[in-house]
């Protein structure tokens, strides 16, 4: 009612004028003269709940210029500045991902353990020959450093230990956790000629 008034009145009055005092866009007058419906235009508490919704949707991996692509295609009209206001004063933000950390060092002075297994990795009988290795983990609170031990002739995990920092005595920590057998795994010879590795 408001645009056929509007089309009424353009050769009297500013066109724009007309638009601010009946509070309608003047886009939307002109889509309402294509035969379009006017596009109306979403409250801040609209297009937040879209924007939670799609944030959600998507794992919160997506910033504002992501999330402004995301509801333009699917036919949600939003300015880019708005979606980006809105996010940063609700505190709405993509994850970012982690950089890598290189974690090995292979140009060292550090003595190397001897090479006890030889490739040879299956074991007649259980406790013959560990395996150990070291991953980590991104969390919220930083790098988790996971080490864990394997026997060779089970396959089955034996021990694990979990730090915050890659230390020397994570490994073996997880085959021995007091100080009493530190220097034989550290050379390499375990316990009763069992071969750590």
């Amino acid at each position: 009612m408001k645009y056929a008034w509007v089309e009424k009145q353009r050769g009297h009055y500013p066109l724009d004028a007309m638009c601010n005092a009946l509070s309608i866009s003047v886009s939307g007058f002109f889509s309402w003269r294509r035969g379009g419906k006017a596009s109306k235009r979403l409250t801040d508490i609209q297009l937040l709940t879209l924007i939670k919704a799609l944030h959600a949707e998507i794992k919160g991996s997506y910033g504002w210029p992501r999330i402004w692509q995301e509801l333009k295609a699917r036919g949600i009209p939003a300015g880019k500045e708005r979606i980006r206001k809105l996010m940063q004063a609700h505190g709405i933000r993509g994850r970012h991902k982690r950089r890598y950390k290189a974690t090995t060092d292979s140009k060292h002075a550090f003595p190397v353990a001897p090479n006890l297994l030889n490739r040879q990795f299956r074991p007649e009988s259980p406790d013959q020959a560990w395996v150990t290795d070291i991953t980590y983990v991104p969390t919220q609170e930083g790098w988790l450093y996971l080490a864990a031990v394997m026997d060779l002739h089970t396959r089955m995990i034996v021990g694990w230990a979990m730090d915050s920092r890659m230390i020397r005595d994570l490994v073996i920590n997880v085959t021995c956790p007091d100080s009493s057998c530190h220097s034989f795994m550290e050379n390499g010879l375990g316990f009763g000629g069992l071969a750590a590795h």
